[in-house]
């Protein structure tokens, strides 16, 4: 099995898990066994498991990038909806106007790296 298809396979198995988990958990808390609701403001940390998933192994620069802004997001709704940091959807919104401009400016870079590494993988087979 080469990278491409195993990088595949383990975004699979992670996606199935996560629906695994909140199916059981939607079960669960319908059954009356837990309170799914108490811990209901926790989802967003979801997308940043779902970012993580995307951004390792062997991805394509589109799919790291891809990645990197679920991870943002995620962690900017946990944020708003936790406070942390006193942040809200009104004062926050300005993060993704500078996380947009990091991006602009990291993006040729990751693409040479990205670029280099798919070629080096290339060569050695």
């Amino acid at each position: 099995m080469d990278t491409v298809d195993a990088y595949r396979w383990r975004k699979q198995v992670v996606w199935g898990l996560m629906m695994i988990a909140v199916g059981s958990i939607v079960l669960l808390d319908r059954l009356y066994y837990i309170d799914a609701g108490a811990y209901w403001h926790y989802w967003p940390l979801l997308l940043v498991v779902v970012g993580v998933n995307q951004t390792i192994g062997y991805p394509s620069p589109r799919e790291f990038g891809n990645g990197v802004w679920t991870i943002f997001i995620g962690l900017w709704l946990f944020a708003c909806f936790e406070h942390v940091f006193g942040l809200t959807f009104a004062n926050s919104w300005p993060l993704f106007i500078l996380a947009w401009g990091v991006k602009l400016v990291f993006q040729p870079l990751v693409a040479r790296r990205f670029d280099s590494t798919i070629s080096e993988n290339r060569n050695e087979k």
